[in-house]
């Protein structure tokens, strides 16, 4: 059994990972169209294009990590050397150019910076990601490294909403030319160099202990062709992808639903500092917390496949729903985002633990083991739903009409309400088809594991 020291260690490489991504989910459209003053249509193109390319890169950087050698192991040495261009590429993605450059130069270097953070996401977190699959060879190890993982990445997104918007509301009253883009500098650099700290304390508090039945490492045309071939793979992308689309729908559009429809944002609720919204998103991650910590138990008792087919079934109703909801229901608003987030919650640490029986499943069948080139699918399925999720927003917002810091029309209105009802429902039922047909249930697993320990067993005598 692994220890809690080193559960809470390897949580913390999701925490930093998270504070970044929640950032760029929540703000990074906002930031674009309402600070940086990008075309919301030019916004949504630049997501799709950049994480596009990004997605691609993602087994690139797995099959490098599966071929690493170091005296840290395989995966690890990739958090220690990541760790502070991780921060620094944050923070200028978030940094405005003058207002001398022209409108194309501007693009080009949020292109240009968004990409390279990007890049640098996935040369952490993809080896992060593999870890989950040597840390232990156990089912239930890895369902709570999952759900710990989950868990440290939900709070960390929780800190993130809680420190945006009062860091940027103080760091913009310093005053000066172009507060409000400097507050957000500030902001991200703050939060960087927490993400840092994070990154370090997870590499100094995990260890490598799987080593693969075969010693040679196959060729990376055999590990392509093997993951073409493996069928649960293929399916638990979709699912991914899918989900990934219901998350990152309801978190670009927040911002605006509150903004332009619940037209209350801007009163302060706590100490004059957290708006509506940012209320809303935190209550969201503390439910998404709670989903986590029910994710392992439920799945020890009931099943991976069978609690993630229920969470999404409940979440496509819960978010049919939602549209139904007027501007004062304010405590509908609320509770509908609790349930709907718990069932997010659930879901994710299920979704990990899958990708991790996966790359088991893979080296039985094909006597090599792929663990790096597997779980970046998973980064690569985070990023691709993202991706369709966040161009699809931007896509949205200008063909209903949005017009960034006016009053909107009635058609704008309609859109920004879908996109937190309607459109995350459809990724949701997706995703359940999906599901359905994942083969891999704790009885086939347990085969799978079983035969590969007498295998190790056999090349150790």
């Amino acid at each position: 059994m692994i220890g809690i020291k080193e559960k809470i260690s390897y949580g913390f490489g999701d925490m930093a990972s998270s504070m970044f991504w929640k950032i760029f989910g929540m703000y990074m459209l906002y930031f674009y169209t309402d600070v940086f003053g990008l075309a919301p249509a030019a916004v949504g193109t630049m997501f799709l294009v950049t994480r596009i390319w990004d997605s691609v890169n993602d087994p690139i950087f797995g099959m490098i990590a599966d071929r690493t050698r170091s005296r840290w192991g395989k995966f690890r040495p990739w958090i220690l050397f990541g760790a502070v261009p991780f921060s620094v590429l944050g923070v200028l993605t978030f940094l405005v150019p003058p207002m001398s450059w022209t409108p194309a130069m501007r693009l080009l270097y949020a292109y240009v910076t968004y990409t390279s953070m990007m890049m640098v996401y996935s040369a952490v977190n993809v080896p992060y990601a593999s870890l989950l699959g040597i840390i232990s060879p156990d089912g239930r190890d890895r369902n709570a490294l999952s759900s710990y993982r989950m868990f440290f990445a939900y709070a960390g997104s929780f800190i993130a909403l809680a420190l945006v918007e009062p860091l940027v509301h103080s760091y913009s009253a310093l005053g000066g030319m172009d507060s409000e883009a400097r507050g957000w500098a500030l902001t991200v650099a703050t939060i960087g160099i927490l993400c840092t700290i994070l990154l370090l304390l997870c590499f100094r508090g995990v260890r490598e202990r799987v080593q693969p039945v075969a010693d040679r490492q196959g060729s990376v045309w055999n590990d392509l062709k093997d993951l073409c071939r493996n069928r649960p793979w293929w399916i638990l992308l979709g699912a991914g992808i899918a989900a990934l689309i219901f998350n990152s729908i309801r978190d670009g559009a927040t911002i605006y639903y509150f903004k332009y429809y619940v037209r209350q944002d801007q009163t302060a609720a706590i100490g004059g500092f957290f708006t509506l919204s940012a209320l809303y998103l935190m209550v969201g991650q503390i439910s998404n917390m709670i989903g986590v910590a029910l994710a392992a138990p439920l799945a020890d008792r009931f099943g991976k496949k069978r609690v993630y087919l229920s969470a999404m079934i409940i979440a496509t109703l819960l978010n049919i729903a939602f549209y139904s909801l007027r501007p004062d229901q304010l405590v509908p608003i609320f509770l509908l985002q609790t349930l709907i987030s718990v069932c997010a919650g659930s879901i994710f640490p299920l979704l990990w633990s899958m990708y991790a029986d996966i790359a088991d499943y893979s080296e039985w069948k094909t006597g090599r083991r792929a663990t790096g080139l597997i779980f970046s699918s998973s980064s690569m399925s985070q990023k691709f739903g993202w991706t369709l999720g966040g161009a699809l927003t931007g896509w949205l917002l200008a063909r209903y009409g949005f017009q960034a810091n006016e009053v909107q029309s009635a058609e704008a209105i309609h859109g920004i309400r879908m996109m937190l009802s309607w459109l995350p429902a459809v990724g949701t039922i997706l995703s359940v088809i999906f599901i359905w047909f994942y083969p891999l249930d704790e009885k086939a697993m347990k085969t799978v594991s079983g035969e590969l320990e007498t295998r190790r067993k056999d090349k150790n005598r």
